[in-house]
């Protein structure tokens, strides 16, 4: 006796997709999660960084010669005698509040002089990251395309030159090549957009190269590698044999597929050069957050570098979020690999 399979459902059930989307909302919100959980431990380790400092912020606003009422006076006003949590406590209250407290210097609202100098060190930062992606990626692509030919022993020279001298020189050499005997780039000094828009990008040009520069090393090289790599697969293979064009197999088929570790390094670095634009500053003359904080080490007003402090890792940490959230967009396997 023989028992005959069961036929194939006519119409198969199809994959629910509410379940996908469940878990690929699951995802985000596990990456949202963990970007509040960071803060909340970043905020901590900053507040305790003014807390280790040797002394009291007392010590740093009131002159050597004192006397024991006027630091008694100082110290309740600034709450130094309360509990470490409370006083973290009512830090981070202001702080969700945009109230970072007041310079122990100058008494102003460090909240308002941050946003004086922040719109600088952005504008320099988001322009060196573009003018790193607007050169690194074509010349990556095509190093990778046509290795040893002529452009990529250009760029592999210049890449190992670049790699040799670190920024603050580069900085310098600009300066002198471009400022000093050429005479045709400004050198020190700031002039805002609203007043003389030209004079605005022209005094931008030397410092944005001069971050730009070693940002356009990292980048291509680690462009270059994963294309190399992914112009190998065999779904690039297949592309050429059907005679595709090349334009079309580099940034549909090769491209897209390459930037992984480019949009993880970017999300890195668009946080490195905000911190990087100290010794930039420093060296043209320019009023951001950069010279900002150098001042207030020098004049331990040290309220100032806490909250520059955190507004930094603040932006680093939004950026690693967004890149994680970028990754499905860039390749739909990502997706099914975070609903499956």
């Amino acid at each position: 006796m023989t028992v005959s399979a069961a036929p194939p459902e006519a119409n198969p059930k199809p994959r629910d997709g509410s379940k996908m989307n469940a878990r690929a909302l699951r995802g985000r919100a596990a990456s949202v999660g963990r970007f509040f959980l960071l803060l909340f431990m970043v905020t901590v380790a900053v507040f305790l960084l003014l807390e280790l400092i040797p002394g009291s912020p007392v010590d740093a606003i009131l002159p050597q010669d004192a006397t024991a009422e006027q630091i008694a006076e100082a110290r309740e006003r600034y709450g130094v005698d309360d509990p470490v949590w409370q006083r973290y406590l009512t830090w981070i209250g202001g702080v969700l509040q945009g109230d970072f407290g007041r310079s122990f210097q100058t008494g102003l609202s460090v909240s308002e002089t941050i946003a004086e100098r922040a719109p600088v060190s952005l504008e320099i930062a988001l322009l060196s990251m573009i003018v790193a992606l607007a050169v690194s990626v074509p010349v990556g692509v095509w190093s990778a395309y046509r290795p040893g030919r002529l452009l990529d022993r250009v760029s592999t020279f210049v890449i190992s030159a670049t790699l040799a001298t670190p920024a603050f020189v580069l900085g310098i050499v600009l300066v002198y090549v471009f400022g000093v005997q050429l005479d045709l780039l400004p050198i020190l000094g700031w002039t805002p957009f609203s007043e003389n828009p030209a004079e605005h990008f022209e005094r931008l040009v030397l410092p944005v190269l001069t971050l730009a520069a070693g940002e356009c090393v990292l980048f291509t090289r680690l462009l270059k590698g994963d294309m190399m790599a992914t112009l190998q697969q065999d779904h690039v293979l297949s592309a050429r044999a059907r005679g595709l064009p090349t334009w079309r197999i580099l940034v549909r088929h090769a491209l897209r597929q390459s930037s992984f570790s480019l949009v993880t390094v970017s999300g890195v670095v668009i946080g490195r050069l905000i911190g990087g634009t100290v010794l930039v500053e420093a060296i043209f003359s320019l009023p951001g957050m950069g010279t900002l904080v150098i001042n207030a080490i020098l004049s331990r007003d040290y309220i100032v570098v806490q909250a520059v402090v955190l507004l930094t890792a603040l932006i680093y940490l939004l950026m690693n979020t967004l890149v994680d959230l970028t990754y499905p967009l860039l390749d739909p396997r990502v997706r099914k690999v975070r609903t499956a």
